[in-house]
């Protein structure tokens, strides 16, 4: 099988192209982002790298040549930013995805989502995929998500969306780094009583469920999976873990939810005038200080999906990543 891989050349999507070139089944790979790091660029005989702007559907109709299988994991992913900027990189990029598969009779399409669609700004427990979402999404980036899943759903293409949860491992460039750099700068506070219980998923796991979805049955296509490493953790503990291996303080101030929720929307405000990303927002309050866990059931039932790798060794691996990077 021939597979266009987008967002290549990000955290999951390099995560992915690692998994890919192992399969025997696979022949070609087209691996296209905007920008190759050397630390993220993998020379194989399976891989061809085609980079540009996924907005453009010219370039997008060039990827598609004789390929099977699409594997979409392009996306702008942020807890701010304007409606203009993520409509175009995360629901345009899906409609000219969806356009030149249709043309080029793609076989499959594979969607990574994400779960923040299910956020309320209240706890949730083992939120199920056919649970009812908000009526209105808390930010740009889970509504354009939503927009971009509706956009597969009604395109008549078998398609697989997943939704993972909180990734984390080696490469990780988001989630770990944003709190290791708020803790440098003395800004990291642990959000009401710090006992809320958060999925955090292993980079491996994801692969593993978009590596199920290709040789999923029948039966499963044209679904949404909720995706994580199936164990609930507390999110501080965890997160001093990380501060602790890295040689850093461990977190111990706290501050009242509605005292950090007030300060976001502040700064919020401020930076819709000048132009710039609040160090705090909203959002980030509600997922630093919120229980949030999901079901995944289905996941385990229909794409026979069971993780491989468990919290404490993402973390580790994580960690170990971290230290020999920061050490170079």
């Amino acid at each position: 099988m021939n597979i266009l891989l987008t967002g290549a050349t990000g955290f999951l999507g390099f995560r992915t192209l690692e998994r890919l070139v192992q399969l025997p089944n696979v022949n070609k790979i087209v691996a296209t982002g905007r920008n190759l790091q050397k630390s993220r660029e993998i020379s194989h005989p399976k891989v061809k790298y085609i980079l540009g702007d996924l907005t453009d559907k010219f370039f997008v109709s060039t990827l598609m040549i004789n390929i099977d299988i699409v594997i979409n994991t392009a996306s702008l992913s942020s807890p701010w930013g304007s409606e203009d900027e993520f409509y175009k990189a995360n629901v345009i990029t899906q409609k000219n995805i969806i356009s030149a598969s249709k043309m080029e009779e793609v076989k499959q399409f594979f969607y990574v989502s994400s779960p923040s669609i299910y956020y309320n700004g209240e706890d949730r427990f083992m939120v199920k995929e056919k649970d009812p979402l908000p009526i209105k999404f808390i930010n740009n980036y889970s509504k354009t998500k939503r927009d971009a899943e509706i956009l597969l759903e009604n395109s008549n293409l078998d398609y697989i969306i997943i939704r993972p949860r909180a990734i984390i491992g080696r490469g990780d460039t988001v989630i770990m780094p944003r709190l290791i750099k708020a803790h440098s700068k003395g800004s990291l506070k642990i959000i009401g009583d710090g006992k809320n219980m958060v999925d955090l998923t292993s980079v491996d796991n994801v692969v593993e469920s978009i590596i199920l979805s290709i040789h999923a049955p029948s039966k499963a296509l044209n679904d949404a999976y909720n995706i994580t490493n199936g164990n609930p953790v507390s999110l501080w503990d965890s997160i001093n873990i990380v501060l602790k291996g890295i040689g850093k303080e461990q977190v111990n101030k706290t501050v009242k939810f509605r005292v950090a929720y007030l300060a976001a929307s502040i700064l919020e405000w401020v930076s819709w005038i000048i132009k710039k990303e609040p160090s705090l927002t909203k959002y980030s309050v509600g997922v630093l200080s919120k229980t949030f866990t999901l079901d995944i059931s289905k996941a385990r039932d229909l794409l026979n999906y069971n993780p491989i790798i468990s919290t404490e060794e993402s973390i580790e691996e994580f960690i170990n990543w971290y230290n020999e990077n920061e050490s170079n």
